[in-house]
Parts: structure tokens; C-alpha cells; sequence
């Protein structure tokens, strides 16, 4: 009888939102876009020195992310917690990327319409091109959706993709601010394309606007990418997902439904993670410790102030996006600063986010370690006026569970929002790659 009861309640807490119909994405067949944006997704061509791809950071090995609180950018060797600060000589890492390498599982749904952990990329179809983003009004026409726009950016970041000043001609346009112009970032990485035979074929054989290869533009390559991501990591066949569609729950334990029933309940995660991927789709302060070198905020530029950097809204200070907790249990580290290395940790950090910060270890975070970035990394963790600034911005009530309450809710987040036939990404690394550079070194 406890066990009907607990399933009456969960299907009580789920039917409560009006919008629990799964949406769909494009089909799940490598079309030739699809395939053209593998390809891209592996390819160091898109890169400065091409020394990194989109797929060093955001790996079907590790989550589609890296395995690390911080990324290693451009500049960095290996892949994943194996990688290194430095490459070729004169090619090393200036800082860390200063926020966590964001997982990109579902996220090709129309429901996700903001991009980045603070949504400086989201859908405004008051904006020439459709997208609000950093390149304001230069920022093309012609982009299929809000994924292919935030592929936009990763190749114009120093940190990440482009290199630094002095390294190569992509890094200069970048740090002149010049993404769009003739000489621009995009137009140096299309030009590229257009130099190899097996590309521009590509690009024929998925484009109908393309005939030779002075029409490839990067805005064909961050299409390419976008319908790569969606159609190939839709992972909607969760046990979630089946419920949602059919109404049953035989295929979860009663352990599972006694976390369902916390996560819809007593613990309140569905007041921020709600709807079919477990997000509102909004930005919240939660006193997640601040790691890393930070975003230039603040008066040393330690700090990192969240969403307030897009709105310039002081409110917004330290709140970001609710992440989807599709696929959960694989995409660590968590949190926008990666702080926590373990589920159970930052699930914790919910439950009391003030006591977490005040006590934080940081031998949680998982950074590749180099003398100058390390004295960098507890800045502001370890300023207790900027911690007490994160604690005061905090919106979550402290709630008390027991530790079979915890691992309850453990199993929850572990078994109903996976899907197992996205755990195994093996096929989805190609082979070999056009430019004939190394897929990993």
C-alpha cells in the first residue's frame, strides 16, 4: 500500500505542469548537415593555432563536457582530466576558461532558448539576425537556431578557441574585438573551409545555397554544428521520458519513486527543475562557490557576477541559468564554476547553500594544476566579502533531509533522467577528420 501511495503522489507532483509533452527534435539520422557538423565538432581547423576543437571541451567521452571544473583551452594538450597548460612551445594557456565546460545533452530542444550558463545567446526575434548575443547587430544573418548561434562564439575566445594575441591571425582579429569584418574571425575560419577539397564537397552535398566554395560561410559551419548536437544527443528515452509518454513507472524501483517523491516534494528541486528536462529555464543565485580566475568582475577582476554581466541588472548578480538534469549522473563537475566532483556533494549544496559555501572544500574542485593559475583559483573563495556577498544573494531555504532521504533522491537523479542508450558515445567520435589533423593529442 506505502508503495501505491508513493506512486499516486509522484504522478500527482508530475501532472501538475501543463507542459509535461516531450518535444521533439530533428530526426535522429546523420543527414549530410548532421555529418558535415561531426566532422566540424572534431576539427582543429576551427581553432586559432588548431590545436583544439569544440569536442576538447564538450567530449562524448566525459559527459560532453571535460571532466574538469575548468576547461584547459587553446593552448593545452590532452584530452579530458588527462589534459596538460601546454603544447608547442610559445603555445600555453593564459588562464583557465573561467566558467565549467557545460554539458550538451538535449539542449538542440526548442525549449532552450538561452545558451551559456549566464544566456548572453538566447532567441529575441526583435534582433536583425533573430539572437540576441556579445556580437550585437554584427552578429549574421542566416542562423538556423539558438545552438548554431552559441557555436558562434567558442572560435572568438581566447580562452578557448582562438589563442592568444601574437599567435596566429585569428587570435589578433579576436582581441580587436573584429568577428564579422572582411579579415574578421568568421571570415578567416571560412576561408579555411573553403581551402579544403573535402570540406567544400561537404558543404555542397548539405547546403543548397552553396555551389562552389566561395559561398561557404561560418554561418553554414555553426548550422552544421547545431543540427550535428541536436540530432545525435536528444537522449529523450529516459525513464522520465517514458512516463511522460505513457504514464507508467513499471520500470523503476521503489527507490526510485521515494526520490521522485522528494525531488517533486520535501527537498522542492522541482521549484527550479521543473517541466520535462528538469529546468525552469531561468537564472537563480544559490551561492555556488566561486572558483577559477573569474570573469573580470569585481575590482580585481576575481569575481564573477552571473547573469548581471547580460542584464547589467545588480539583481542579477551571481544568478545563473537553471541547468537540464538530463543525463546527471555523467556530466560532472557541477555547478557554473565546476566546484563540486561529486553528485551527492552539490546535491547537498542545495539543500543548504550558505552553510555549503562557508565550508567548502576546495580539494573538491578537479584542476590541472600550474603555479601561476593555481594562485589564481581561491581568490574569491577566499575573501569573506565576497563570500558573504554570494551568501546574501542566495534564494534557497534550507531543507533538512536524512541520509536515506539523500541517496533516495540520489537514485532518482542517477536512474528515472538517463537515458542508457546516451551513456555508451563511443560511435559518435569520427574515425578520421578532413584536415588530417589529429582528432586528439
Amino acid at each position: 500500500m506505502k508503495y501505491i501511495l508513493r506512486l499516486l503522489t509522484i504522478i500527482i507532483f508530475l501532472t501538475t505542469f501543463p507542459a509535461l509533452a516531450v518535444a521533439q527534435l530533428s530526426p535522429a539520422n546523420e543527414s549530410n548537415i548532421s555529418k558535415l557538423g561531426k566532422f566540424l565538432f572534431f576539427d582543429k581547423i576551427l581553432s586559432g593555432n588548431q590545436n583544439i576543437s569544440c569536442a576538447t571541451c564538450h567530449h562524448p567521452f566525459a559527459g560532453l563536457g571535460d571532466g574538469l571544473s575548468l576547461p584547459i583551452g587553446a593552448g593545452g594538450t590532452g584530452l579530458g582530466v588527462t589534459r596538460e597548460t601546454e603544447s608547442k612551445p610559445g603555445q600555453v594557456i593564459a588562464e583557465r576558461v573561467p566558467r565549467n565546460a557545460p554539458h550538451i545533452f538535449v539542449i538542440g530542444n526548442d525549449e532552450f532558448t538561452d545558451m551559456f550558463h549566464d544566456g548572453r545567446v538566447a532567441v529575441d526575434v526583435t534582433q536583425p539576425a533573430g539572437f540576441v548575443s556579445p556580437a550585437g547587430d554584427d552578429l549574421p544573418m542566416g542562423l538556423n537556431s539558438v545552438l548554431a548561434a552559441q557555436a558562434m562564439f567558442p572560435v572568438t575566445s581566447a580562452a578557448e578557441m582562438a589563442g592568444q594575441p601574437g599567435e596566429n591571425a585569428i587570435a589578433d582579429a579576436a582581441a580587436q574585438d573584429d568577428l564579422a569584418g572582411p579579415d574578421g574571425v568568421w571570415a578567416q575560419l571560412a576561408n579555411r573551409l573553403r581551402n579544403n577539397d573535402e570540406y567544400v564537397q561537404l558543404f555542397i552535398d548539405a547546403f543548397d545555397d552553396i555551389n562552389t566554395a566561395a559561398d561557404i560561410s561560418f554561418v553554414h559551419a555553426a548550422n552544421a554544428i547545431g543540427e550535428f548536437e541536436a540530432a545525435t544527443w536528444r537522449c529523450d528515452n529516459s525513464p522520465m521520458d517514458q512516463y511522460l509518454r505513457t504514464g507508467s513507472l513499471d520500470t523503476v524501483s521503489p527507490k526510485v519513486l521515494r526520490g521522485g517523491e522528494l525531488f517533486y516534494g520535501k527537498a522542492k528541486c522541482n521549484e527550479c527543475h521543473t517541466g520535462v528536462f528538469q529546468t525552469d529555464q531561468k537564472y537563480h543565485a544559490i551561492a555556488m562557490p566561486q572558483i577559477g580566475p573569474g570573469k573580470g568582475d569585481g575590482s580585481d577582476g576575481h569575481d564573477d557576477f552571473g547573469r548581471e554581466r547580460v542584464t547589467g541588472e545588480i539583481d542579477d548578480r551571481y544568478k545563473f541559468r537553471t541547468p537540464t538534469l538530463r543525463q546527471v549522473a555523467f556530466t560532472g563537475p557541477w555547478g557554473h564554476s565546476g566546484a563540486y566532483n561529486s553528485l551527492e556533494a552539490v546535491v547537498r549544496h542545495h539543500l543548504n547553500p550558505v552553510d555549503s559555501l562557508n565550508n567548502y572544500d576546495p580539494t573538491q574542485a578537479l584542476l590541472v594544476s600550474r603555479d601561476d593559475l593555481d594562485q589564481l583559483d581561491f581568490i574569491a573563495h577566499n575573501d569573506l566579502g565576497r563570500r558573504e556577498a554570494l551568501a546574501n544573494a542566495n534564494t534557497l531555504e534550507p531543507i533538512e533531509l536524512t541520509d536515506s532521504e539523500v541517496s533516495d533522491l540520489m537514485e532518482f537523479l542517477t536512474i528515472a533522467l538517463t537515458d542508457t542508450s546516451c551513456t555508451d558515445l563511443r560511435v559518435d567520435v569520427p574515425k578520421r577528420l578532413p584536415s588530417g589533423l589529429p582528432i586528439a593529442d
